[in-house]
């Protein structure tokens, strides 16, 4: 190295074209050690970017996993409820009814046969009623009966209960659902949405099309109520579960309403499912 510089000194020409060479040299030496420092920024950016990533789909399935829980719980519990109602509660009044009619062959007095008879005939409605919403509650028996038949039963039983109409239109060829769990969660949908509107609608009319269109399923359930303001009203727990049953089956879902106009609800079911969701 000392004979180097020394050569450099004696010959000018011999140091410029040195000091060209290491000036080239250092400048490649930059070059590399900038390169570098991208390529590690690079390379550190996207192991963070993959980790984020990781991080929100670990945190979407941990909240579909939950969601998907959380339903099956609910059917279980509805199912139970059906169970109850049928064994327990129907038993009840069936019996009710045959002591009923048992007393009133033993009456003669016409004032009170007819009182005995419009007890027997209201006991008679009530298990009725409370049968045709035990099936309504288990998901067994939806499935069984099919989603257009279960929606019409619904509605048969709104009619009789509150409303001067409560109709369905099915509209286009049926499409059968790829997982039969996804017209359960439709139909709690719907269920949810006639809760509300016997509830809080004080509607006369209540209506449902069905609209099998080539790529998805249409639904626009529909009454005439009161309506409500969009921007002011408090989401409760039947509103959010309806969106968040919505959201797990991939169906797009739209609450639409005014005062004094009503409420609509419409959904949009996509035939074709990348992954079928269990719940």
């Amino acid at each position: 190295m000392s004979n180097f510089i020394i050569l450099l000194l004696k010959d000018p020409a011999t140091s410029t074209a040195a000091e060209r060479y290491l000036l080239i040299y250092m400048i490649f030496v930059l070059i590399a050690i900038t390169s570098l420092v991208i390529l590690f920024f690079i390379v550190f950016q996207k192991r963070k970017n993959k980790l984020l990533i990781d991080k929100i789909k670990q945190k979407q399935a941990f909240e579909k996993e939950l969601s998907n829980a959380q339903t099956e719980i609910q059917e279980q519990t509805l199912k139970n409820i059906g169970w109850e109602l049928h064994d327990n509660v129907g038993q009840l009044l069936a019996a009710a009814s045959m002591q009923l009619n048992i007393l009133k062959t033993k009456l003669d007095n016409d004032d009170v046969l007819n009182s005995f008879k419009d007890a027997s005939d209201t006991v008679k409605e009530s298990l009725k009623e409370v049968r045709m919403l035990s099936r309504s509650l288990n998901n067994e028996v939806i499935l069984n009966i099919g989603f257009e038949k279960s929606i019409s039963n619904e509605l048969d039983r709104l009619k009789k209960m509150k409303f001067a109409s409560a109709e369905l239109n099915v509209k286009g060829d049926i499409v059968e659902f790829e997982n039969k769990k996804h017209e359960i969660i439709i139909f709690r949908i719907l269920q949810e949405f006639f809760s509300n509107t016997v509830k809080y609608s004080e509607a006369k009319n209540l209506s449902v099309i069905l609209d099998y269109q080539e790529n998805h399923l249409k639904i626009i359930a529909k009454d005439d109520g009161v309506g409500f303001d969009m921007s002011t009203v408090n989401k409760g727990a039947g509103l959010l579960n309806m969106q968040s049953r919505a959201e797990l089956i991939n169906m797009e879902y739209q609450l639409l309403s005014q005062p004094g106009d009503g409420v609509t609800l419409e959904l949009l079911y996509p035939y074709k499912h990348d992954t079928l969701e269990p719940f």
